[in-house]
């Protein structure tokens, strides 16, 4: 529903005259960060008794994260550690009979990751077990496991005796096909680069293809839970993803090329097609990208059952093995949608029509309906879908974010992780129709009682061509009406992420120490459908930036803030966009541009991630240099007048350090207060998963800036 400017400042009237906010509560420090416990990963029991799933805590004497597996009654009761404190655990999932919990585990002594604990009986220690089946894709008898798998073999170049570059470190070594090499191997230590993608956001540098290892189509395998030994079900040249099998155990469907031609041309399992450079030809038409396929558990010739443009994932079977459900996206900048189509082969039905959002996981459920996670702009929900009606019927919703579902093995009730605002993530529980909700665990009861979390207020505006836009307004620590407060304005990353109904660091950061936060949605954020997402494309700056003004002007009418003591930030794209919105205004006091790009050009030859403006650009920058020149910041740098923290990360090959030197000896010479703050051993992921004390000093420095020049400098007048 749209609303006009009048209605807007109607419907938060009662925000603003809501009375003081009376804290009996302290605020939140930077250190508090250090005592949350971050749960994820839930997995009910088959019979729906126990829900185990990860908790994560902070050790911050080691300056360590530290994960362990938990379980806690469906009936309610204490949740139980089921693993040693002294190693790391995580995704916990159940054996068909519930008599076990597998576990990943990195403890040592063993082969492999996979670990498992008898639930049947009391205590014992964590074992392994190599003729247990490791699919999660399981026959509804329990009988049968399946999964894909790609077999490695080692570069033949790199382990013959005759080598005289066996013992040099992986990227030292010179490649194959290399012109060079080294006059003494036993003195080179530095990198010898031919491939193209030598260096990972996550991996840091790493060795070519043809160096590391030789991946060999991902294939089928099954085994039976009697203990006799796997067997390949596929052998062929190209690969098998998200392999299923139906309940009868008779079927597996899978996803593979759309014409079965060999591995180097289908995607990764959990790639997405909006992760593959940018070619034109395919991205302007559109494209069969992969297809799902149908093979017998016994082995045999697949058969396609059905040809679909786009990319196909996240395959389920119908209670009766007949038909095969899935998520397809028909075309790059298309919206995913649910369709269903016979195993037997035929046109795939879509089931979801016309729907403005996208589907995130589908599973079908024994009564016959399937159930649905998806984001609704900023929240989360779960739906149940009747392929025969097509009606969607919402289990579970509000004003709070979703992070993993599991259903016991009857959908009887259903397990999920969730958070608010002003409440950080724990494990709940409800029946499959989403009546009778409850709360299963209170990790972070002891910190809530002591801790004033800020609440936000949602409101909705027109923007540039009637675009309707979410956005958020979070309340000071200790809000009292009659008082002006200063506002900062968040930026998220992506572009194509988004902000939402859940509990954040960053915000309560900065609302703790007394100011308004300000985060919002613009055009290009993902939740609300692929035309929203991808409006920006070709248009970063443009539309989005007045998306963003446009909130900015709403909230400074307010009698409550202070619209002479704002303030701008954000990451990644965010960083981007805070940068050009120092080009463009002077109305912000002060900024923070974290994991930042002030030139495309240099971007694109350093970062790990070139297909990104290959495809929001049109193209490489000598396609399309226009469009990478005109929205490098650093081309307009001479307008910024707005004292500037930049955070940035050494080994952050996303955003490379370069961009972020680039300005600050920009603003430098120009007499713009700036400070930039390099952090060792980081990488994009710093503020969401970065070491600890990094993490927490990060934090500490945004709230001293902000606090700076919006609460302890006297205020100017305010410059458009």
């Amino acid at each position: 529903m749209r609303r006009t400017f009048g209605a807007l400042a109607a419907a938060i009237a009662p925000f603003i005259a809501s009375g003081a906010q009376q804290p009996t509560k302290r605020a939140f420090t930077p250190n508090d960060w250090y005592r949350l416990s971050t749960l994820s990963a839930p997995a009910m029991s088959p019979d729906g008794a126990r829900v185990a799933f990860t908790v994560q805590t902070i050790n911050e004497r080691d300056n360590k994260y530290h994960r362990e597996v938990w379980v806690v009654p469906t009936a309610g009761g204490e949740a139980t550690r089921f693993t040693s404190p002294a190693t790391e655990s995580s995704n916990p999932r159940w054996s068909p009979d519930g008599k076990y919990l597998l576990f990943t585990s990195t403890r040592p002594g063993g082969k492999g990751s996979t670990w498992m604990l008898r639930m049947d009986q009391p205590g014992g220690e964590a074992f392994q077990q190599e003729s247990f089946p490791r699919g999660t894709s399981v026959s509804a008898d329990g009988r049968l496991a399946v999964w894909s798998d790609a077999d490695s073999v080692a570069a033949d170049s790199s382990h013959r005796g005759d080598d005289p570059f066996a013992k040099m470190p992986a990227m030292a070594r010179p490649p194959y096909g290399a012109v060079t090499k080294p006059v003494d191997p036993a003195r080179f230590d530095g990198r010898h680069v031919y491939d193209m993608r030598y260096k990972s956001n996550d991996q840091g540098f790493v060795p070519g293809a043809r160096e590391a290892r030789r991946w060999r189509p991902a294939q089928i395998w099954a085994q039976a839970f009697d203990g006799s030994p796997k067997r390949r079900v596929t052998d062929t040249r190209y690969s098998h993803r998200f392999a299923k099998i139906s309940p009868d155990g008779q079927w597996i469907a899978f996803v593979a090329d759309a014409s079965l031609r060999p591995d180097s041309v289908v995607q990764a399992e959990g790639d997405s097609i909006a992760q593959l450079p940018y070619d034109r030809k395919r991205d302007e038409t559109e494209r069969n990208d992969v297809d799902v396929f149908v093979v017998p558990t016994a082995g045999g010739t697949p058969h396609k059952v059905a040809t679909l443009m786009g990319a196909e994932q996240d395959l389920t079977w119908s209670p009766d093995s007949k038909r095969v459900a899935f998520i397809g996206r028909p075309g790059r900048t298309k919206s995913a949608r649910v369709y269903v189509v016979p195993a037997s082969g035929g046109t795939p039905e879509n089931i979801l029509g016309a729907y403005r959002y996208e589907p995130e996981n589908i599973e079908w459920l024994p009564d016959g309906s399937i159930a649905m996670t998806t984001s609704v702009g900023g929240s989360s929900a779960v739906y149940r879908v009747d392929p025969a009606t097509k009606k969607m019927t919402q289990l579970l919703g509000g004003r709070r974010r979703i992070n993993g579902v599991s259903f016991d093995a009857a959908a009887k009730r259903v397990a999920f992780v969730a958070t608010d605002l002003t409440h950080p993530t724990e494990l709940f529980i409800a029946n499959a129709d989403g009546s009778g909700e409850k709360r299963l665990t209170s990790f972070n009861d002891k910190v809530n009682a002591e801790i004033a979390w800020s609440d936000a207020e949602r409101f909705t505006y027109p923007s540039v061509g009637g675009l309707e836009i979410e956005s958020w307004l979070m309340k000071p620590y200790g809000y009292q009406p009659g008082k002006k407060y200063p506002l900062v304005l968040y930026i998220h990353g992506g572009p194509h992420s988004a902000y939402g109904e859940n509990w954040f660091d960053e915000f309560q950061n900065l609302a703790s120490a007394g100011m308004f936060v300000l985060f919002t949605n613009p055009r290009g954020s993902s939740g609300y459908g692929a035309d929203f997402t991808y409006s920006t494309r070709g248009r970063w700056g443009a539309e989005d930036y007045q998306d963003l003004m446009k909130a900015v002007d709403i909230a400074a009418k307010r009698p409550d803030v202070d619209s002479t003591r704002m303030g701008v930030t954000g990451g990644s794209y965010g960083g981007f966009m805070t940068a050009w919105v120092e080009t463009k205004t002077n109305r912000f006091k002060a900024a923070e541009a974290d994991r930042m790009i002030s030139e495309w050009t240099y971007w694109y030859g350093a970062s790990d991630a070139q297909g990104l403006t290959e495809f929001e650009f049109y193209g490489k920058p000598w396609d399309n240099f226009a469009m990478y020149d005109t929205l490098s910041p650093i081309r307009h740098v001479s307008k910024v007048r707005t004292p500037t923290l930049i955070v940035q990360s050494e080994d952050d090959f996303r955003t490379p350090m370069g961009n972020a030197e680039l300005w600050f000896i920009a603003l430098k010479k120009q007499g713009v207060p700036v400070e930039l703050v390099r952090y060792p051993r980081s990488t994009h992921e710093l503020s969401r998963s970065g070491e600890p004390w990094l993490l927490v000093d990060r934090l500490g420095r945004l709230r001293q800036w902000f606090s700076y020049w919006l609460l302890e400098k006297p205020p100017a007048t305010a410059d458009r």
